[in-house]
This record gives C-alpha cells, sequence and structure tokens, in this order.
C-alpha cells in the first residue's frame, strides 16, 4: 500500500490519510480491505506523515518508511518491493492507501490472477489499481518520479491481463471528494 505522499491537493484540516471515514482513519479503512483479502503480508510504504496510530492493532501490518517520498511515487514502490523481497513473495499487489471503494475481493482476484506478469483491476472497464505486479519484472519498475507500473504498461502491454473487479476505484485527492465519500 503506498501512502508516503503529502497529499499536497487535500486542503483539509488534517493529512487526507488521517480524515475520518466512519469514525476511523482513511488509511485504516483502506488497508483492513487488503488485510480482510489474507493474499499475504500487508506492507504500508510511509512517508510525509506518520500512520502508527491510525493503524494500531491491525494484524499482519507492516510500516516501512520511505525517506525519499518526496522524490516521487516510484520511490515509494522500490521501497515496498524491497520490503517484499525481504518476505521472498513471489508478486506484490500495489494499491494506493486512498481508495476507499476498492473491497476486499478486488484485492483476492488481482492477487489471483497468474495469467501474466502484471494483472491490473479493472472497474468497469478502466484500469485502476489495485495490480499484480510478478517478481519477474520488479527490476524494471521505475526508479525515480511520479510513474509506477504505469510506464511498462505502456511500453509492455503484452505482459498485462486485465481482471475484472467489484467496488470503485475512485481515489480521494481532494477535499471535495473526500464530502463525497462522508
Amino acid at each position: 500500500m503506498l501512502a508516503a505522499g503529502e497529499g499536497t491537493r487535500f486542503a483539509g484540516p488534517t493529512h487526507k490519510l488521517l480524515a475520518p471515514v466512519g469514525g476511523e482513519p482513511l488509511i485504516r479503512a483502506t488497508v483492513s480491505a487488503a488485510s480482510d483479502a489474507r493474499i499475504g503480508p500487508v506492507i504500508v510504504v510511509t512517508g510525509a506523515v506518520p500512520l502508527d496510530d491510525a493503524l494500531a492493532g491491525l494484524d499482519g501490518v507492516e510500516l516501512v518508511q520511505n525517506p525519499d517520498f518526496a522524490r516521487g511515487l516510484a520511490s515509494s514502490l522500490q521501497v515496498g518491493v524491497a520490503a517484499a523481497d525481504r518476505h521472498g513473495v513471489e508478486a506484490v499487489v500495489v494499491a494506493p492507501g486512498d481508495q476507499l471503494g476498492v473491497p476486499a475481493s478486488a484485492w483476492r482476484a488481482v492477487a489471483g490472477c497468474t495469467d501474466g506478469l502484471i494483472a491490473a483491476a479493472t472497474f468497469d472497464g478502466q484500469r485502476r489499481p489495485p495490480t499484480r505486479l510478478d517478481r519477474r519484472i520488479w527490476a524494471d519498475l521505475p526508479r525515480s518520479g511520479d510513474e509506477g507500473a504505469r510506464a511498462l504498461f505502456r511500453g509492455r502491454p503484452d505482459m498485462v491481463v486485465e481482471v475484472p473487479c467489484d467496488g470503485t476505484p475512485r481515489d480521494i485527492d481532494t477535499v471535495e471528494e473526500y464530502r463525497r465519500w462522508t
């Protein structure tokens, strides 16, 4: 789970990941869905804001700090992949920490798709995270900038398998989007 960004487009009284949704921080709801999928360890890459308190008590959740979070999403993806590598897993399933509408069933569907090197969730026919990345392509992931696996989607579309999923992939970047959820 990529949750290291500064959330600069969210002009609210708190960081968007700590904004309350149903009585708990937004990040807790999204991490809980990934955890409820029971697909393996849940690694949360943190950076701009401490998430320890927001995620306290969730079983099987590991927080790893990205000291270079300001350098962009690719640096967080690299930190997450390195943590996954230490666990010896064969693939990672990646999504941002602000997608409230992605249920555990979507995480399971994407994780279970081993037909290609990349399994991309689709919601109503549109590709959105979560995305499964096979270990064999980790070295090809961007190391800098604000783009993750999308670079591989464009350069190697033959590696991508689409996985239809339930839920909604909308993320929360602004206070207006947050208000629509709450």
